[in-house]
């Protein structure tokens, strides 16, 4: 009776330690967020005219990381780049420059 009560006990040890180490599994293919260089460049030249350079620059990288595009110019254009151009803030409003 010992045994069985034991052999119970290590298998539902085993069986619940592969579920924990399935549940802290890495997501699979998660994409890589582009090049901090590629989105400097990218949102240097789309910034170049800006009012408020630094703002544009700062929500630009933050877009470019999560999209890996920049639309080219300095303004508009955004049809090059659909997850640019669909960000939206907690108001709705473009977050994109």
């Amino acid at each position: 009776m010992k045994s069985i009560i034991a052999t119970l006990l290590f298998v539902s040890l085993v069986l619940s330690s592969s579920f924990i180490q399935l549940s802290f599994a890495s997501p699979a293919a998660a994409p890589s967020p582009a090049p901090p260089s590629y989105c400097d460049g990218k949102c240097g030249e789309r910034c170049a005219k800006a009012g408020m350079k630094d703002r544009c620059l700062k929500y630009c990288g933050i877009c470019c990381q999560e999209c890996k595009c920049v639309p080219s110019g300095t303004y508009g254009n955004k049809s090059e780049c659909p997850c640019y151009r669909e960000k939206k803030n907690s108001k709705h409003q473009p977050k994109c420059p």
